[in-house]
């Protein structure tokens, strides 16, 4: 939500999203320094937060030093930095973590941080290449298995239809992210769906700098009902799933907003009575 406009989170509220789980990624351009990836942690456990609140969304976060920017040694220092936002409150994963160009850096990056979600006890979301994208996922289990996690609290994320069987053979689970032209579509989830049921299957919006939509999970299951599937089985994958699987992080803050979160002292998003 960190690339959304505000206008973003109304039409979500209105679709009827009521939580929503952010993960730290890549902001398109080189980060330069480790404060800059302090300042965006921040508007994560932050200011983000706030934004979502005013509509009645809860805001959670994944924390990590991403795999693209793994690769980078003005960047690997926040490894230092991660177990400190791990702390807080409205963190619920480490993540984005896992290959990017599947480096002996990234290698490095991966197992730490696999490591910190064992030390807070924090479940993981990992990121699947691009390219290469089975070999990709074969490695990052393995790595997942190295690391003595619990599969259970592992989701590895962004799988299509040749990388979902050895991923739910291994016991951990299966994300997918929808977008409007790459990656996985609605109608395509719709027959992963038919194929392999709806246990430990996470659908989410891809919502970042390209083209992409945080309504494709509404999207995805307006597509389930028209394909036969029931009310349940929607509300299972948009939402019982992954409920039980940040609620592993024992985190999970589903109460009703009755009033905007704190922001920071000298914010003028109230301006004007809004």
């Amino acid at each position: 939500m960190t690339s959304r406009t505000t206008d973003d989170y109304m039409a979500m509220a209105a679709a009827g999203v009521r939580a929503v789980v952010e993960p730290a990624f890549w902001v398109g351009q080189p980060r330069t320094n480790p404060g800059s990836f302090a300042d965006y942690f921040d508007s994560l456990v932050g200011w983000e937060p706030h934004r979502a609140s005013q509509f009645g969304i809860r805001h959670h976060a994944t924390i990590a030093l991403n795999p693209k920017e793994a690769n980078d040694a003005r960047c690997t220092p926040v490894l230092d930095l991660v177990p400190r936002y791990l702390a807080k409150e409205s963190v619920v994963a480490v993540g984005e973590i896992g290959y990017d160009a599947m480096t002996t850096e990234e290698d490095t990056a991966f197992a730490a941080q696999l490591a910190m979600a064992v030390s807070f006890a924090l479940p993981a979301l990992v990121h699947t290449p691009h390219r290469d994208k089975k070999r990709g996922t074969e490695r990052s289990l393995a790595v997942v298995v190295e690391s003595g996690i619990d599969p259970g609290r592992v989701v590895i994320d962004h799988l299509n239809e040749l990388t979902i069987d050895i991923v739910l053979e291994a016991g951990c689970w299966a994300g997918f992210s929808i977008y409007p032209q790459t990656k996985m579509s609605p109608d395509r989830m719709v027959e992963i769906l038919k194929r392999y049921g709806t246990e430990r299957i996470l659908v989410n919006s891809a919502a970042d700098w390209g083209r992409s939509d945080p309504l494709l999970t509404v999207r995805t299951g307006e597509a389930m009902l028209a394909a036969g599937f029931t009310p349940d089985d929607v509300d299972k994958v948009l939402w019982r799933n992954p409920v039980d699987f940040y609620q592993q992080s024992g985190r999970l803050n589903l109460a009703h907003v009755t009033e905007p979160a704190a922001s920071f002292a000298g914010s003028s998003i109230a301006r004007g009575g809004q």
